[in-house]
């Protein structure tokens, strides 16, 4: 970033270095230091601040609403970009929105002190918080809208789109609407981990509406009204980065639909901008329909675009700089919202009236539309029972004083604030358990307390803390509090799923502060124990700092995973990451596919580089998906199954919710499992080519190893070098590669047969890269069998031969991969009566490898059972991979050994060759001369040499 450009440069070098020009471009990466109270400031002119960007952005949407205009300002960008961060803000370092809010009233005390005109005026001040999370609208300061479908979206004649029944709750200072927005963000990190939904795939909007009731010159009384939209947008992960496409994509989950839809609306607003007679669709999601003001009609807007500056993520921020620079074109139409009292009013009365009127009109049976039917008249009478009902709501409030509402809400809310100034003052001597979230922004927001007694745990009152979701039992565990000196956690039965410290307990465990505890597949807490802390403290202990991704770690290194990153290179971390990412989407597909009985199992897969047929590069995590009744396996990029993942959670929200037709909400397989007709790699192998820099024939059986390093069959291979002319080269041996260079030489190589493959395939291919060529040469597709016939033959021209294709010869692999279809297998009748946790146990029972059962430490100082079916998958899975790692190693080794024992060979042929020459030659001079002998000096020099 610099001034106001930013440039971006591909870390690949494949294309050229890209500028966007904006009215501001900030660096917040780096150069900054902490202060003591947490706050992050500039280490010179780079960094900017959160007090900059509020400066730059907020005061100019601040000013805008003095005026009486409506404003908006959202956030765009992919996940962990820093979205939230600029919105909100983390403890010292806030963010635009409280910001904004402080501002305000510090705006509105400074008018009624210095102006004695303004100190007649009345300021209005109301906030409320919504989320839309899978085109589903949730209150977020009234739980009781977290019911089924959410809260409905309706358009007023002249307001536009707005949510049915949304609270708006009235404050008089800064502090409360602080407690507003904490209210709100506890109630979405309640709903998120209840519904196992995922923070960074939900829309958040603020809504400030500020109203200014003052008398004009002609002391005529005004209202002067604005509406400040703070949008804080879901990530903006590029919907083709999960290989979705066609069907598969109208098949995928509706996270990404509003993203798509608002991008669709700024593509459309743009050319309109260029004179294009286009519509703009804002009625294709909800959140293009709220946001209609803010990006096309009465509404002053800013847009913030959120960058990652990881190289690994060029594509995600090129999309949104390009997303930004095309938004930059559009040009709203925002006007003064500023009306006599008095006017809105009447204006109100002749609209309910009329509404009235339409009403009893239709309920006479006076009203007949042709061509609509019953139900969209209903529909339509209902409509407009909410507009009258809306419209008398507004009305009522007008003539109600301020006060009176402000009383109102105050009275409302001060039961709720009661409660948690207790729970805040008791968290200070009681135990208690806070929670983990992969945003900062949630984390901490979630607060049990343990009182000494017994507290239990379930899913269901009257269980003393309720938890929802994925493997919550009614009864789950018990918390044992002896006086608050000692606290043990219970589980209350064999089923129940608990992890303390990244280990699965089954039996009684003390509790000591700073624990790490999981219940079920997603409701991850810390346990605080102050007088434990106290003790720790005064005995000199360091407390150790815990964090999501922390505990994230430590579950994975328990499970057989080198989470250690001392030593590791930039590729092990971002695995790690990759990892600490998707164990726990894994564990809850494992967790959907049970409660649904999808009869599903679901592990990770790590996949090397040169099992996708590269020379280098990183690992990549994916995910295997095998059918348990049939045992067909599939394996899904890392994107691809956390789209998969999000359209899962879908399809469980609605089973939880009682849907009948949850089940249908899916199409076919998608996104639970494949068709059996879905393209899988059956596994690679590697051809060493060495001998053809020799211009020597070879042909092999090479191995067919899957990811696992397990051997699935054998392929039969042959290669050949050719003359420019096309024709076969025999006995034209090299003693040294470099011989060939600048010749023009061709070389075949012919995949002849695949042999040995399970039976469960019944199409197979294969496909490869030959060395320096980015292009993949793929056979034909054909019937598998024990003994698959492919021919494949493909020539490739080196004209001239290059050193460096030679050095590829000596050192590089050609990695061919198998494909492979499979065979729509019956399912096994036994199996389809049982339900995916009896096949879970079954598949348990039957694994070759056992991890050794680890106990879990217990201060009590007795140990607990290890019954962990997901650490025994995941070490399976860490062992299969050293296998493979060693396999490869293993086959690359004898390979090598065989190519230097072929150059050994080849050379000591080529050395008889010679003395078998200079010796015929010898013997032909000696016959010419007539000498019936050979003298045995030379005839020694030449075997010696």
């Amino acid at each position: 970033m610099e001034n106001n450009t930013t440039t971006i440069t591909d870390p690949d070098g494949k294309y050229p270095e890209k500028k966007f020009t904006f009215d501001f471009s900030y660096w917040s990466h780096d150069g900054y230091n902490e202060r003591e109270d947490g706050y992050l400031e500039p280490d010179g002119s780079k960094y900017a601040d959160q007090a900059k960007v509020f400066d730059d952005l907020g005061k100019g949407v601040l000013e805008n609403a003095w005026k009486g205009f409506n404003c908006s300002l959202f956030a765009y960008g992919q996940t962990g970009s820093g979205k939230s961060y600029s919105m909100v803000g983390y403890n010292p370092n806030k963010g635009i929105i409280p910001i904004t809010c402080e501002e305000l009233f510090k705006g509105i005390e400074e008018k009624k002190l210095t102006d004695d005109a303004e100190k007649e005026a009345e300021y209005q001040v109301s906030v409320s918080m919504l989320e839309i999370y899978n085109e589903t609208v949730k209150d977020l300061l009234n739980v009781s809208s977290f019911k089924k479908g959410g809260l409905r979206v309706r358009q007023h004649p002249q307001k536009g789109f707005y949510v049915e029944q949304l609270q708006v709750a009235p404050v008089s200072n800064y502090s409360d609407i602080e407690a507003r927005i904490a209210e709100g963000t506890r109630n979405r990190t309640l709903a998120a981990t209840n519904m196992n939904a995922t923070s960074s795939r939900a829309h958040t909007i603020v809504a400030i509406n500020f109203a200014q009731k003052a008398k004009n010159e002609a002391g005529k009384s005004m209202t002067k009204t604005s509406i400040i939209n703070l949008v804080d947008l879901a990530g903006s992960e590029r919907a083709d980065s999960t290989g979705a496409t066609g069907e598969r994509l109208k098949e995928g989950s509706m996270i990404n639909k509003s993203l798509l839809c608002l991008g669709n609306c700024i593509k459309a607003l743009a050319d309109q901008q260029e004179g294009k007679h286009i519509s703009v669709p804002y009625r294709d999601s909800i959140l293009t329909r709220l946001l209609k003001n803010a990006l096309g009609g009465n509404s002053k807007t800013v847009m913030i675009a959120a960058l990652s500056p990881a190289d690994i993520n060029y594509d995600e921020t090129l999309s949104t700089l390009r997303f930004a620079d095309r938004a930059k074109s559009i040009k709203t139409k925002a006007v003064v919202n500023e009306s006599p009292t008095d006017k809105l009013i009447r204006e109100m009365k002749d609209e309910i009236k009329r509404l009235q009127e339409l009403l009893e009109n239709q309920g006479s049976g006076a009203v007949v539309v042709q061509g609509v039917s019953p139900d969209d008249v209903e529909e339509m009478r209902k409509a407009q029972e909410e507009n009258l009902r809306r419209n008398q709501e507004e009305m009522d409030m007008m003539n109600q004083t301020w006060q009176q509402r402000l009383e109102e809400q105050r009275q409302v809310s001060q039961k709720l604030l009661d409660v948690e100034k207790t729970k805040q003052e008791a968290r200070k001597t009681i135990p208690h358990l806070w929670n983990l979230n992969e945003d900062p922004m949630l984390t901490g927001m979630v607060l049990h307390l343990t009182p000494p007694g017994v507290s239990t745990i379930g899913n269901v009152d009257p269980a003393s803390i309720v938890l929802k979701g994925l493997n919550i039992k009614k009864d789950h565990a018990v918390i044992e509090n002896d006086s608050n000196s000692l606290i043990y956690l219970i589980p209350s039965g064999s089923e129940s799923k608990l992890l303390i410290n990244g280990k699965e307990i089954t039996e009684r465990i003390e509790l000591r502060h700073n624990d790490r505890i999981m219940f079920g597949s997603n409701h991850l807490y810390v346990f605080h124990h102050p007088q434990d802390a106290a003790k720790q403290v005064k005995e000199g202990k360091v407390v150790e700092k815990v964090s999501f991704n922390s505990a994230q770690e430590e579950i994975a290194q328990n499970k057989g995973f080198d989470m250690n990153r001392a030593g590791k290179s930039k590729e092990d971390m971002l695995l790690q990451e990759d990892l600490i990412q998707i164990m726990p989407m894994v564990n809850e597909a494992n967790a959907i596919s049970e409660e649904l009985d999808k009869k599903m199992l679901y592990e990770i897969a790590l996949i090397s580089p040169q099992a996708r047929g590269l020379k280098d590069g990183r690992t990549e995590v994916s995910v295997k998906a095998k059918k348990l009744t049939n045992g067909n396996e599939f394996v899904w990029g890392r994107n691809d199954f956390i789209d998969r993942k999000f359209a899962m959670q879908e399809v469980y929200q609605m089973y939880v919710e009682e849907d009948e037709d949850w089940d249908k909400k899916h199409q076919g397989d998608y996104p639970f499992s494949e068709s059996d007709d879905y393209e899988v790699i059956i596994g690679t192998c590697y051809l060493y080519v060495q001998s053809l820099a020799y211009l020597m024939d070879m042909e092999d059986n090479l191995a067919i190893r899957s990811f696992r390093g397990t051997e699935e069959g054998l392929m039969s291979v042959e290669a050949h070098p050719f003359s420019e002319a096309g024709e076969l080269l025999v006995d034209e041996y090299v003693e040294e590669p470099g011989e060939l260079v600048g010749k023009d030489i061709q070389f075949m190589i012919n995949v002849k047969k695949i042999l040995a493959l399970p039976k469960r395939y019944h199409k197979v291919w294969c496909q490869y890269k030959f060395l320096l060529s980015d292009e993949w040469n793929k056979s034909q597709e054909i019937d598998a069998s024990l003994n698959s016939e492919l021919n494949f033959k493909k020539m490739f021209k080196t004209f001239p031969v290059t050193q460096q294709l030679m050095d590829e010869f000596e050192n590089s692999p050609v990695v061919i991969q198998v494909w492979g279809k499979q065979r729509t297998e019956p399912d096994d009748p036994a199996r389809v009566t049982m339900t995916t946790k009896e096949l879970l146990a079954l598949e348990d029972s039957v694994m070759t490898y056992t991890a050794p059962k680890k106990g879990v430490q217990n201060r009590a100082s007795h140990e607990s059972k290890e019954l962990r079916r997901k650490e025994s998958e995941i070490n399976n899975l860490h062992v299969a991979v050293g296998n493979a790692k060693k396999a490869q190693q293993e086959i690359e080794s004898d390979n090598v050994r065989l190519m230097r024992e072929n150059d050994d060979a080849k050379r000591e042929m080529m050395s008889m060759r010679r003395k078998l020459e200079l010796l015929t030659g010898m013997v032909e001079e000696a016959k010419h001369k007539g000498d019936a002998m050979l003298l045995a000096r030379p005839v020694e020099q030449v075997l010696r040499n």
